[in-house]
């Protein structure tokens, strides 16, 4: 059992690593098709010093080896086969029994999220080129891999590399990476319903920042945890905490939230400093400055009046500095 905090965050470990899945080509390993890597620097050089990388190459686990033949998604029906462009040599079943088998033992590995290579007929998450029967083709599909890695692991963020280059997107799926390492770190120990009901007190500004009535019904899910139960409380919160950060944040939802802060403490302030506050969250609103600034004001101000609720909330810091993250716009 992890030991408790001082500020009863318990479900927080810092001994416990963040370990993400990773298509093995992003981090420079040579096993494409063609010989060659995809290597991407952020994954590697901004990310890679936070969290722990679990490299994976289903095509190359299922001993197709480097260079091989480029292969290609191919619908027949309702069955989707896996198959060779140039020979036309059907490989379905040696990556599906090797997708098996690492995915049996990925249950092992810990993981709060996985990144995969776009357009891969095995990794590609989304838009994967799908052909019919007479050679034509559409972007409608997600690899083989990718498939079965989201039905044995639905909470699991995912994404792909080629999404984490646009800011929103990146952002969105590193929240959701640490929201699913808190959440893994509260039921992995012999929590009890204070726990709980502390883990969601301190996720409660973030979750309103993505669905403010699912945030709400995962309140009733704490309060109803002593009547249902350990096992079906755990399945009902994390099922509904995941699927509420799976919504995307807006600058209406962002905005409300910001003002929900204020209003904890605006009344301690002098006038120039409310006016500030007020005017820094509306620029926000407007487009004018990114979602750092009024967080970094409001930061300053929780620390210097000692709001301890508002201290404990996730949402003033979700994830680390170091990523340099919240300084795009969001929809609106």
């Amino acid at each position: 059992m992890t030991a408790a905090r001082s500020d009863g965050s318990a479900w927080i470990d810092d001994n416990r690593p963040i370990r993400l899945g990773i298509s093995a080509c992003l981090l420079g390993e040579a096993v494409r098709y063609d010989g060659g890597h995809k290597r991407d620097s952020f994954l590697v050089e901004v990310f890679g010093p936070i969290v722990e990388w679990v490299p994976v190459c289903p095509e190359m686990d299922a001993g197709f080896g480097t260079p091989r033949e480029a292969m290609h998604l191919v619908r027949h029906g309702d069955d989707i086969r896996l198959v060779t462009v140039n020979s036309g040599r059907d490989v379905t079943a040696p990556l599906q029994n090797a997708a098996a088998t690492r995915l049996r033992s990925l249950d092992c590995e810990d993981l709060s999220g996985y990144v995969l290579k776009k357009n891969s007929p095995s990794c590609g998450l989304i838009d994967v080129q799908m052909h019919d029967q007479d050679g034509r083709s559409s972007a409608s599909g997600s690899g083989m891999f990718a498939s079965a890695l989201a039905e044995r692991f639905p909470h699991l963020p995912l994404e792909e590399e080629g999404r984490l280059s646009e800011p929103p997107v990146r952002e969105h799926f590193i929240e959701r990476v640490f929201g699913y390492w808190r959440l893994r770190g509260l039921f992995r120990m012999e929590w009890t319903v204070a726990d709980l009901v502390r883990f969601h007190s301190a996720h409660k500004l973030i979750l309103m920042s993505h669905a403010p009535k699912a945030c709400t019904a995962l309140g009733r899910v704490t309060a109803e945890a002593n009547t249902l139960g350990r096992a079906e409380t755990e399945r009902r919160y994390s099922e509904g905490f995941m699927s509420t950060l799976a919504n995307v944040p807006t600058t209406g939802r962002h905005t409300n939230v910001l003002q929900h802060m204020a209003g904890y403490f605006s009344q301690r302030l002098d006038q120039a400093a409310r006016d500030e506050l007020h005017a820094t969250i509306a620029d926000y609103h407007r487009g004018l400055v990114p979602l750092v600034v009024p967080i970094t004001l409001i930061r300053h101000h929780v620390r210097a009046l000692n709001v301890s609720y508002l201290a404990g909330q996730i949402y003033l810091s979700p994830h680390p500095k170091e990523l340099t993250l919240r300084t795009g716009r969001k929809e609106a």
